[in-house]
């Protein structure tokens, strides 16, 4: 998933020409901001005294709707897990980069603190790191990897690097005419355990764990195999963030394990796209709702619409300007990321912030395409290969007439080709090495989940809950195994 250095200064000059704060973040509205605005840009703000002095004020009033309620307590959640993930003190930060670069010294440490390559917090005047900063310092910075005595390869998607399957799905496309080819037959076995004793002995975890649907073209013949416990409900095909719901009673010392089974055909696609055949976006109702902003994380910002522009520029050609968002997207070097219910805004977040991961460059091309008239929308779940690699991943699709839905994933990008289709694979292709199981971001459960999510915006690892709350990441932890079966008319064989 890295992207490399190679190019940041291109997307910084971007910003830097007309995006280089956040004054358009709307911290006052009107007159007076409304109460969780305020709560939210004081805890963005590093103020969380301050913040948490207005939500128990906020919830000692009378008459408090239980919505209300749940809104104030998770901004208090918020504060809790930015601190989970803001642990490390400077020197904490500098004795992990020491550990990679013992030579290090203090002036080198300063500058690449300055120029922001170490993502960090003020929280109530105290200066805290991201907990990743120390290893995203070498996804970021070609001359600390430099500095490394020791080399130490990046664990990155293979699918990331142009190769053969990429030909494969081009030319099964091209000669069949179909833009669903080379499928691959899984059996997927997820599983989530919560740890011993994170809740009372003889309560009940209620857990959900992703379970994809059917798309056609993409992923289809979908068959459950088993699940532990064996009860379970899946939700309805339709639903947009699919899961098995399972309970289980928690046993004093011992971890609670919920696993479920199934059988998947992947197919790859591909859309050769004649720029001159794309017409303008037709007005249908049903595109209306991935063409318009949406609260918290896809806002058209002025800085966003100061970007478009300058990317844009007068190119009027939707797939054009598809091309050049794209482009510019692919730019921003990818770095691991804090939990996204910590975000208050994640696109915007990865047009400031110098890095981004996945599901943060998505959503930010995702607002661009949409301030442009093209229809976007997230898809997002796991990712495999032939060895040993698996992952979450988040990636989208666009809307181009005359050719309809198209996948897009921007944080595999462009790959390194000489041949320009294979280059741009990503923007109308997608590989057979991925499973959906969201084809939206941030929607309800079914069944639903009491208490606020783990992942309040994505769906891959799965949640967890018991009558006293939320259990979050800390408490628990999943696993993905798959094995590849042997395919029969699309179907594996029995």
């Amino acid at each position: 998933m890295v992207r490399q250095m190679r190019a940041l200064q291109k997307l910084c000059g971007l910003l830097l020409a007309g995006l280089c704060c956040f004054v358009d973040v709307p911290i006052a509205i009107a007159q007076e901001p409304e109460p969780t605005a305020t709560i939210i840009a004081s805890i963005d703000a590093g103020q969380f005294a301050q913040a948490e002095a207005v939500i128990a004020k906020a919830l000692s009033a009378p008459g408090l709707s239980a919505a209300r309620m749940a809104d104030l307590e998770f901004q208090r959640e918020r504060m809790r897990r930015i601190r989970l993930d803001f642990g490390l003190s400077r020197e904490e930060l500098l004795a992990k980069v020491l550990l990679q670069i013992p030579d290090l010294n203090n002036d080198k440490f300063e500058e690449w603190d300055a120029h922001g390559l170490f993502e960090r917090q003020v929280i109530d005047g105290q200066l805290r790191y991201f907990n990743r900063a120390p290893s995203n310092l070498f996804r970021l910075s070609g001359e600390a990897r430099a500095m490394r005595p020791v080399q130490k390869a990046f664990v990155d998607n293979p699918m990331e690097s142009a190769n053969a399957h990429h030909r494969e799905v081009r030319d099964a496309a091209l000669v069949t005419g179909r833009d669903s080819v080379a499928p691959r037959r899984l059996r997927v076995t997820q599983s989530l355990t919560v740890e011993a004793d994170a809740l009372p002995a003889g309560k009940t975890v209620r857990a959900w764990i992703p379970y994809p649907r059917a798309i056609a073209g993409q992923q289809e013949d979908i068959r459950y195999v088993a699940s532990v416990p064996r009860r379970k409900q899946i939700a309805p095909e339709s639903t947009l963030q699919r899961t098995v719901f399972l309970e289980q009673v928690a046993v004093r010392g011992k971890p609670t394990r919920f696993q479920i089974s199934y059988e998947v055909t992947i197919y790859a696609r591909y859309h050769a796209v004649d720029p001159a055949l794309v017409l303008p976006t037709p007005e249908k109702p049903e595109l209306a709702a991935d063409l318009a902003e949406r609260p918290p994380h896809i806002q058209f910002s002025q800085s966003m619409r100061l970007l478009s522009r300058q990317i844009v520029g007068d190119e009027k050609n939707p797939w054009r300007i598809a091309q050049k968002l794209f482009a510019a997207v692919d730019e921003i070097p990818w770095a691991g990321a804090r939990e996204y219910s910590t975000i208050s805004n994640i696109g915007e977040y990865a047009l400031h912030a110098g890095h981004a991961d996945c599901g943060q460059q998505t959503l930010l091309l995702m607002t661009l395409l949409r301030l442009n008239g093209i229809p976007s929308r997230w898809q997002s779940g796991m990712v495999w290969s032939d060895g040993t690699y698996n992952n979450l991943h988040d990636w989208g699709q666009l809307y181009i007439a005359p050719y309809g839905w198209i996948p897009m994933d921007v944080t595999a990008g462009r790959l390194h080709s000489d041949d320009p289709a294979i280059a741009g694979f990503y923007l109308g292709g997608l590989d057979a090495y991925r499973i959906a199981f969201n084809d939206d971001y941030g929607r309800d459960f079914i069944p639903a989940k009491r208490y606020v999510r783990s992942e309040t915006v994505d769906l891959q690892r799965g949640e967890a809950e018991w009558d006293g709350g939320n259990l979050y990441f800390d408490q628990w932890d999943y696993a993905f195994e798959w094995k590849v079966l042997p395919l029969v008319h699309g179907r594996s064989k029995q």
